[in-house]
């Protein structure tokens, strides 16, 4: 029978029916593999940013615009843009999954993948935020 309230324990069934605990090894095990993947998924999300950055700051030459306003100009693929696809793709992914993972409402669980996702973005994107200066005061703009 699903849990529908959090509750503690250490028999739970994570994503498949084949990953379950029966012991406090097996418990452990399983809130360390929530608690890496987690900080994987913040490490993924910086490297998906910096991708972003970079297929930004290289635009490809464009040709002069076109008056239409519903035409707009073919822009060529970059290896950076493929490569921030294919991040966000993968680290979507691995969202849904942790968000599977903690619908399976076990507190050691979710205790597991909210710390991992804090250590994994104090480890890789702490550093990301940065200030943005806008040149017009126009809130709507």
């Amino acid at each position: 029978m699903m849990h529908m309230t959090l509750y503690w324990g250490i028999k739970v069934t994570l994503l498949f029916d084949s990953w379950k605990t029966d012991s406090c090894f097996s418990y452990l095990l399983s809130l360390l593999a929530c608690f890496l993947f987690s900080a994987f998924y913040q490490y993924l999300e910086d490297r998906r940013i910096r991708f972003k950055a970079i297929a930004v700051s290289n635009p490809p030459q464009q040709p002069a615009p076109v008056n239409a306003p519903l035409l707009t100009p073919k822009r060529r693929a970059s290896s950076a843009k493929f490569a921030t696809a294919l991040l966000f793709g993968i680290n979507s992914a691995i969202g849904y999954l942790l968000m599977l993972a903690i619908m399976s409402f076990n507190g050691g669980v979710f205790l597991a993948i909210v710390l991992g996702l804090t250590v994994g973005y104090v480890l890789f994107r702490s550093g990301d935020e940065e200030v943005v200066v806008v040149d017009n005061t126009c809130a709507c703009a």
